[in-house]
């Protein structure tokens, strides 16, 4: 049995793929159209400073009527709501999912965060789903 990744989230080898510990244990061989997906959470932080800036716009709007300077002034204070937003939204946290076919079930092999983590795990599969393959056959007259 060859070991193609080894590590405290995930094992993979020719023959098995175990994820985290409260995760079953799935055949190499069994496995189909395995996938990888991207979740993306929606921080409520990004949420709260669209709000903020809605809530100086409907502000901003009378007091352009009395005077544009206070106006002007409203709105260059919140210009830092929006570049936190702005970088709040860059930086949200994402999810990376490994998706299978499972004996016909659709199953959600492996997620994390950590993005080199998951490339490992999901080369080391990706090598031992290859592996796993039976050989061609080939004969001399195939070549003609």
């Amino acid at each position: 049995m060859r070991i193609y990744y080894r590590g405290p989230d995930a094992v993979v080898t020719s023959t098995v793929f175990a994820g985290r510990a409260p995760a079953p244990r799935y055949a190499i061989r069994d496995l189909r159209n395995v996938q990888i997906s991207r979740v993306e959470r929606f921080e409520p932080s990004v949420a709260h400073a669209a709000a903020g800036l809605l809530i100086i716009a409907a502000v901003a709007w009378p007091l352009w009527q009395a005077s544009p300077l206070y106006a002007l002034a409203l709105v260059a204070l919140g210009m830092p709501a929006l570049a936190a937003g702005t970088v709040m939204w860059r930086l949200r946290p994402q999810t990376f999912q490994l998706r299978a076919t499972y004996r016909g079930a659709a199953v959600e092999l492996y997620s994390s965060g950590d993005e080199r983590v998951f490339n490992q795990i999901t080369r080391a599969l990706r090598r031992a789903i290859e592996d796993a393959r039976p050989p061609a056959v080939w004969t001399g007259a195939d070549a003609a």
